[in-house]
């Protein structure tokens, strides 16, 4: 007696059609419906949602490269002959012999300008002889 209840109560429950179900997601796909609708104002919400949203859950990995350059202030200056000149603190610089010199003058200068070979440089210094910059000639190899 319970079972034939039952299943007279399912029965007479009404049924959701697939059909509108189908047309409803059908709709929103195509985006067939019109601006100021409630089906309109809930596809914009879910895009808004995805766009501000998305970041936090998916690593688009679009984050910039990390670059170190050199901590030392330098200030690059084109020249009239195609080149740069660099003007390089001299505190950034420990060698005393040439050799040395143009060596940290050059790992300075190559983070910032690719690789380079340094044509001249010259030293600039107070009155009193204490070193205060480079000015380095380099160029393109």
């Amino acid at each position: 007696m319970e079972s034939t209840e039952t299943n007279a109560k399912l029965a007479s429950a009404p049924a959701v059609p697939m059909n509108a179900i189908w047309r409803t997601i059908r709709g929103y796909i195509l985006w067939s419906y019109e601006r100021g609708t409630i089906q309109y104002d809930v596809m914009v919400t879910v895009i808004l949602l995805f766009v501000f949203l998305s970041p936090y859950w998916i690593n688009f990995k679009d984050k910039p490269v990390e670059r170190n350059p050199h901590p030392t202030g330098v200030v690059v200056i084109p020249d009239a002959a195609g080149g740069f000149i660099y003007q390089i603190e001299g505190t950034a610089v420990r060698g005393k012999e040439d050799p040395a010199i143009r060596a940290e003058l050059l790992r300075i200068i190559e983070p910032i300008s690719g690789e380079v070979s340094i044509t001249r440089y010259e030293t600039m210094r107070d009155r009193s002889g204490r070193v205060l910059g480079y000015k380095v000639w380099a160029k393109k190899e």
